[in-house]
């Protein structure tokens, strides 16, 4: 059995852009793991990193992070696929006091990379792919641009989806693109979805609870937004990807 391993900066980062084609994969017979860099529960959050879950109604005896963790599992079970959760923090944890602050781009001293890569090199030595998804870092938020640097480093050199990242890129019309000229080498792959593909997608997107109000707002929200993008998604591709 193939696997295939998406590599989501967030709890809500590969449904949302690329759900629908692992919802393929999966029901083409793919094992499809869906690995979740930055899930940490942090006790006692303060600053910005608190004021992320009292705008969604959150109080601060609320573990967030375990919260979106069960939204992830119940996500994976409409796509097919298997969640892990890797231990790192969020970028309001690492010192991204506001929220341009997390599109501003990367801090000198955020040094999560050095961390992070070792981690992803076990995470592939583990799992031994067939395909990688991974972000195309449209948008700019500095855990999507850590996520890539470090599986650059971790030295993947199989095939890889680049996805476009969902809702970026629907909600700004000049979204930032820190690696705009490097995914512009590669080739382009659309995955025009099935219905069946694209209600799988819909109940996943459904599952994050806690993000359609802030993210959308709300579950209306989140229907136009995936009715704009077409029914299809779009990657960038690295390597010799077929086989779905």
């Amino acid at each position: 059995m193939p696997t295939a391993l998406a590599l989501s900066p967030h709890l809500d980062d590969a449904a949302f852009s690329c759900g629908g084609t692992l919802a393929r994969l999966a029901a083409s017979g793919w094992r499809v793991v869906v690995a979740t860099l930055f899930t940490a529960s942090v006790p006692d959050p303060s600053g910005f990193a608190l004021a992320c879950q009292l705008d969604k109604g959150l109080g601060p005896e609320v573990d967030y992070m375990a919260l979106r963790r069960d939204e992830d599992a119940a996500a994976m079970r409409a796509l097919g696929a298997e969640p892990a959760w890797m231990q790192f923090r969020e970028a309001p944890h690492r010192g991204y006091d506001s929220a341009p602050a997390l599109f501003a781009g990367v801090r000198d001293e955020d040094g999560i990379v050095d961390d992070l890569a070792p981690a992803l090199s076990a995470l592939l030595a583990e799992h031994r792919p067939d395909l990688v998804l991974a972000p195309q870092c449209i948008g700019g938020h500095a855990d999507h641009v850590q996520a890539v640097r470090a599986f650059d480093r971790a030295g993947w050199a199989g095939p890889t989806l680049w996805w476009r990242d969902f809702p970026y890129v629907v909600r700004d019309a000049s979204p930032r693109e820190p690696l705009r000229e490097r995914m512009a080498t590669l080739p382009e792959r659309e995955v025009a979805l099935s219905p069946s593909e694209a209600e799988a997608k819909r109940q996943a997107c459904l599952a994050y609870v806690s993000q359609l109000g802030f993210q959308f707002g709300g579950a209306e929200g989140l229907e136009r937004r995936l009715a704009a993008a077409g029914g299809a998604e779009c990657f960038r591709v690295t390597g010799n990807v077929a086989g779905f």
